[in-house]
């Protein structure tokens, strides 16, 4: 599945993302949902990237974004599963949790169900995050399009954040 995600556009995003990253000597984690591991994915499958990808958190559960990154049930119950708080808060904790500089994380609604009127289906949010204290967020809006066609968007876009991130160590 992961081979079948990753396509040019992706691969050359992420051979990118390393490069940046091996300039500035920087470390990557991921934090991920609704990609579960996905992002990971498409980093490891470039040959030589072990040093580069420190570690990925794959926190599908609320308990997990719990126990693994530290996320405070406080935001999960105000804001719910699929914020910006959320994305925030995963992105910090995949970098206190790790050796990384740099850390992406993504939780959103992937579909075919799980949505609402308020967080529809295709729903998702990003946060990007440097331990220098430097972080980006997005937040896309899909549409129903499919769970496949969300997820890969959703890894995309990672690692576009991962790479404006790295890059804006350069200035």
């Amino acid at each position: 599945m992961i081979g079948a995600m990753i396509d040019d556009a992706i691969r050359d995003t992420a051979v990118r993302v390393l490069d940046a990253c091996r300039t500035h000597g920087h470390k990557v984690a991921t934090a991920e949902s609704c990609t579960g591991g996905l992002v990971a994915g498409a980093l490891t499958e470039i040959p030589g990237s072990s040093d580069v990808l420190d570690r990925g958190f794959v926190t599908y559960s609320n308990a997990a974004k719990q126990t693994m990154l530290g996320v405070p049930a406080a935001i999960l119950e105000r804001h719910g599963a699929v914020s910006r708080e959320t994305a925030d808060a995963m992105a910090a904790g995949a970098l206190m949790m790790s050796n990384a500089d740099l850390a992406v994380a993504i939780t959103g609604i992937a579909g075919p169900g799980g949505g609402s009127a308020e967080k529809p289906v295709g729903l998702v949010h990003f946060a990007a995050a440097a331990r220098d204290g430097r972080r980006l967020h997005r937040e896309k809006r899909y549409g129903d399009v499919g769970r496949s066609a969300v997820r890969r968007a959703a890894v995309a876009e990672a690692l576009t954040l991962l790479e404006l991130l790295s890059e804006r160590a350069r200035a």
